[in-house]
């Protein structure tokens, strides 16, 4: 029995490091053929989580959205999408996010200790909220979905929370996706933060797959852990 979920994070980027620009639009770094890749990979796992950046931002919806994949979890037992997870410091969310009011599945927000008690009050009544210590320990965080039953957990970001799972070397499996074009700007969103990375010089993951998708590239890495 594993004592955490096995963290699978998924990440595009364009080839400068960039989640996104600065402009109010989403930057679109995949093609049709990869979002139905993540679309699969979506449907094969337990829990997805993003960061309350994301959902303030992006305002995503973590769907399956194939029809045929829906099915196939209802046969299995499961929910058509799985568990939706996010973190935050600061308790700023709105219930009336897409994350929240869409989905038949379970919604599931880890907080700090001091955040909890207001964070329930607010939005309590749309999602399970969760006191993971102060300051917030991804491996509380970890712990608690395990105990829900989640064996597998895809981590989609943002930047903060990259850093926060990779910097802690809890991560098993990392899906690259790089997009053909440079963003160029200092202030857009990176794929990580400044942090200390158990995947340094000293202990380069392993390359397990590259696969080229229309005219973007899936790396995926599987990277030495500390738990």
């Amino acid at each position: 029995m594993r004592s955490r979920p096995y963290v699978l994070m998924s990440v595009a980027s364009s080839l400068d490091g960039c989640l996104d620009d600065t402009s109010t639009t989403r930057l679109l770094l995949s093609n049709e053929e990869d979002f139905d890749r993540i679309d699969d990979v979506r449907s094969g796992v337990d829990a997805i989580l993003v960061g309350a950046n994301t959902i303030r931002s992006d305002d995503p919806r973590l769907l399956v959205c194939s029809a045929e994949r829906r099915e196939r979890r209802l046969r299995a037992g499961l929910s058509p999408t799985p568990i939706k997870v996010t973190v935050t410091e600061s308790g700023k969310l709105d219930p009336g996010a897409r994350f929240f009011t869409t989905g038949e599945c379970e919604k599931v927000v880890y907080t700090t200790s001091g955040a909890r008690d207001c964070l329930r009050e607010r939005i309590g009544e749309v999602c399970s909220v969760v006191d993971a210590g102060d300051p917030l320990d991804v491996r509380i965080l970890l712990a608690d979905l395990a105990e829900r039953g989640v064996g597998r957990l895809m981590v989609e970001g943002g930047g903060i929370v990259h850093t926060m799972f990779l910097s802690a070397g809890l991560v098993d499996e990392l899906q690259l996706v790089y997009a053909p074009f440079f963003v160029g700007q200092a202030d857009a969103p990176r794929m990580v933060h400044p942090a200390v990375f158990p995947q340094g010089p000293q202990q380069r993951m392993t390359l397990a797959e590259t696969r080229q998708i229309g005219d973007v590239v899936l790396l995926r890495y599987l990277p030495r852990q500390d738990a």
